[in-house]
């Protein structure tokens, strides 16, 4: 049975990390090709974060057009969801650093 895994996230876009155990558990091997596989996957964050700017964009110059006080609520809250998702990735895209010098330690 596998210790770790990786999990699509239909949120962020990106399959993300599941460790079963702590990361000193893991050997060297372990460490090495969770760290290899992340690396794939972490590559990908920048581009899922300028798709959600993007978004971002498109509904702040629907929000600008939109008179409806309820739809401008609405897409208001769409666009601090896209945010959100945004602080997540940056999130996870750090996380690589503290892999790396766990894995260095």
């Amino acid at each position: 049975m596998l210790k770790y895994r990786f999990e699509w996230n239909e949120r962020l876009l990106i399959a993300l990390p599941v460790l079963e155990i702590d990361w000193e558990h893991y050997d060297s091997a372990e460490q090495m090709d969770i760290v290899e596989q992340w690396e794939l996957i972490r590559g990908t964050i920048p581009d899922r974060v300028m798709e959600f700017e993007r978004i971002i964009n498109h509904k702040q110059s629907e929000l600008y057009e939109e008179d409806d006080f309820e739809e401008s609520c609405r897409i208001n809250a769409e666009i601090a969801e896209y945010a959100s998702r945004i602080n997540d990735l940056h999130i996870w895209y750090r996380t690589n650093q503290e892999l790396d010098s766990r894995r260095h330690s």
